[in-house]
């Protein structure tokens, strides 16, 4: 029979938490303020951090890490996110061997493949007198293995060395623990009620800050610019292992980190008096590229008008200016879609075919004009379209560019002249433009994360993508593929759901065959009113469902909000995914309200009717950084009991958005987006059409063109 051990209830080491406070109050009576010197680190649970216990400090704002930890069955991969300068959020993904999934059931012992998030925030700096101090929940939705949170003071001693001590419950409370202090304001802090061990990945607030205490806390010393060294005591008696994955016997730990270069760091520890353990972690700052500002070439220089071939439009087709501006614009990875002189007013219509930012397209486009147009033009108007739709009107003085492009602050001052409005009617199109027909190849990769059976699934082949204009607004498009190599076909998890399986199932659409015709559509593009944009898709919406898509969005120039409605008709397609449909066929739709706040933070709120039938909302909270970069969280919560909905209890993830030209430094607006789910169920569900109006339309208006302004020069 297994050695079922009960959890310990020990007084706290009172060597080194005695140490760690006179430390702390040799810290303040210096009164030294806070060193630079020292890093700063991640848990083994990808959390701002000592070893297993965490700190009150902060990364970076807006980094990235990706934490990868081990010891004695435990394997811990965590991606973690700096939010803002204070917040940051965790989503872990853990493998764990010999393990009591509950506590109440303590013979129930299995291995168990766990997703959890944690957040980390930190409510008060580090001062002369003042430690830092944060707040932190672990397994905020998650199944439980891990939860539990804490109060955390960090506070600098001197420029090598820093101290922390900290109060923490349900995990963090297992060792040494003592009568929760809480009790005092409220009878319900003293006892913590048993998690529920069922579908997992719901709230459970009603568990928080409840039941016994125990303090933590570590001490860290920066050796030198590449070595530190960390001691902790640990609160956590790992009582969900203790006996079976290894032996608990002591709750000091220590720690050795090795920083190989500001992004990488190794460490090895030796934890809980018996075993060895090691992590890896990288972090990166999307704010920051190692390509700078880019690689691409250099713009044109500014022409000034005294130096324009022609003088005025009565000589102007002397030398071909139609087709010299085409061309000119072409090699800037802009296309001419329309065209009109009005005296001293020249207007161009143009598409963006290479520039992520659109304020940079703008400025080349710009510059190009200055060299082509006859001196008597004053302002250029630079019209910016989306699939053959006018959005934006933007009017610069050409004596702007001329007497600013080298000006120290040429944006701001560029800017102030600068007319950008919302625009209905299309130019004048040139000759040639319509129709339009390309295609390309290119290869595809498509992952699948977190099936039990296999965490990794990977599909690569190769895309062949095909579109044609026949007029403005007019989009027919679509992708065939060919797998080449991979293993998504090999899952064979049978759904178990009791809704119609509208995403259960597409194991069953990676068996269908290895040549697919991923999507077909037929798409219209219009503006019918001010302010208001439309579209209607008809065709093979996506791999899983066809039929016909409609939308109407209001989205002002410079308003922070908007507001939208989509109505689809669908039905769910074969697994083959070729032109055959299934029985199953449903009206699915939703009302959205999009927000943009301050510093890059947007939220957006779906509310309608989905792909199985349920009614509720989702709700998105992301970050999207001046260079594409963006990150964030949603969930769904819909009629669909956390019974029917199964495993996870309600659909929730993390977005993830990389442009390319972050990557390579050259000018592309490709992109990787990618959605990470915990586990992907039918409840919530939402059909995926292309060619969505909300990003394509606000990326090329005053609210995201005034925050990138400054690539207008680039």
């Amino acid at each position: 029979m297994t050695d079922l051990r009960l959890p310990r209830r020990m007084p706290c080491c009172a060597t080194l938490t005695g140490a760690l406070l006179l430390a702390m109050v040799a810290g303040v009576a210096k009164a030294e303020a806070p060193s630079q010197i020292l890093s700063w680190g991640y848990n083994s649970f990808g959390s701002p951090g000592l070893i297993d216990m965490p700190t009150a400090q902060s990364r970076e704002d807006g980094e990235f890490g990706l934490t990868l930890s081990y010891f004695s069955n435990q394997t811990r991969a965590t991606l973690t996110f700096q939010v803002s300068d204070r917040l940051s959020a965790s989503f872990r993904y853990s493998n764990i061997e010999n393990l009591r999934p509950n506590l109440a059931l303590p013979w129930k012992i299995e291995d168990r493949i766990d997703r959890s998030f944690s957040v980390h925030y930190r409510f008060m700096d580090e001062g002369i007198w003042l430690p830092a101090m944060a707040v932190g929940i672990n397994d905020l939705v998650g199944s439980g293995i891990y939860g539990g949170e804490y109060v955390v003071a960090t506070k600098t001693i001197n420029p090598r060395l820093r101290a922390s001590i900290g109060l923490g419950w349900g995990r963090l409370g297992s060792y040494g623990g003592f009568s929760n202090t809480l009790g005092v304001v409220s009878s319900s802090m003293k006892t913590r009620p048993n998690h529920s061990d069922g579908l997992g990945g719901t709230f459970e607030p009603e568990l928080w800050f409840r039941g016994d205490a125990a303090l933590f806390g570590g001490i860290e010393w920066q050796v030198n610019d590449r070595l530190r060294l960390i001691a902790e005591y640990s609160s956590d008696a790992y009582e969900r292992e203790d006996g079976l994955a290894f032996d608990h016997k002591s709750p000091v730990n220590l720690g050795v980190e090795w920083r190989y270069s500001d992004r990488l760091n190794i460490s090895a520890n030796y934890l809980y008096g018996s075993e060895i353990g090691i992590g890896l972690n990288w972090a990166f700052n999307p704010k920051r590229s190692r390509h700078g500002s880019g690689r691409e070439a250099a713009p044109p220089p500014v022409l000034p008008a005294s130096a324009a071939a022609a003088k005025s439009w009565g000589d102007i087709s002397q030398i071909g200016f139609e087709g010299r501006l085409s061309r000119d614009l072409g090699r800037e990875g802009l296309d001419l879609e329309g065209l009109e002189a009005r005296g001293t007013l020249l207007r161009v219509n143009i598409r963006n075919n290479r520039y992520a930012i659109a304020a940079q397209a703008v400025g080349r486009a710009a510059r190009v004009m200055s060299r082509i147009a006859p001196a008597e033009v004053s302002r250029f108007e630079i019209i910016l379209s989306q699939n053959g739709m006018p959005v934006t009107s933007v009017t610069v003085q050409r004596s702007d560019l001329e007497e600013l492009e080298f000006h120290t602050v040429a944006p701001d001052l560029l800017r102030v002249n600068t007319v950008i409005t919302d625009t209905r009617d299309p130019l004048n199109r040139p000759g040639g433009i319509y129709p339009r027909f390309s295609y390309g190849l290119a290869p595809y990769l498509t992952p699948s994360f977190f099936d039990p059976d296999d965490p990794l699934r990977l599909d690569v082949g190769v895309a062949l993508n095909g579109r044609f204009e026949p007029l403005p607004g007019i989009v027919f498009s679509g992708q065939i593929r060919q797998k080449i190599i991979g293993n998504l076909d090999k899952g064979d998890r049978a759904s178990t759901s009791v809704l119609p399986r509208v995403r259960s199932e597409s194991y069953l659409y990676y068996k269908g065959g290895d040549t697919t015709l991923q999507d077909l559509t037929g798409a219209w593009y219009f503006r019918p009113a001010p302010d208001f944009f439309g579209r209607v898709t008809l065709g093979y919406l996506e791999s899983m469902f066809g039929g016909v898509s409609t939308e109407i969005l209001w989205k002002p120039q410079n308003s922070a909000l908007a507001l939208g409605v989509e109505i689809n008709y669908v039905r769910q397609r074969d697994f083959d995914q070729m032109f055959g449909f299934q029985d199953y066929a449903v009206t699915t739709g939703h009302v959205s309200a999009y927000y943009e706040m301050a510093g890059g933070y947007q939220a957006q709120l779906d509310v309608g009717r989905y792909l199985a039938g349920d009614f509720g909302a989702t709700l998105t909270l992301s970050r999207e950084f001046d260079n594409g970069w963006k990150v964030g969280l949603f969930a769904t919560k819909t009629d669909v009991s956390a019974e029917d909905f199964g495993e996870g209890s309600f659909d929730k993830g993390v977005l993830l958005t990389i442009p390319l030209d972050w990557v390579t430094g050259r000018a592309t607006q490709e992109r990787i987006s990618q959605t990470i789910r915990p586990v992907q169920r039918d409840g919530g569900a939402r059909l995926i059409v292309p060619g969505r109006l909300y990003e394509g339309v606000r990326n090329l208006q005053a609210t995201e063109l005034d925050p990138t302004w400054g690539r207008f020069w680039k």
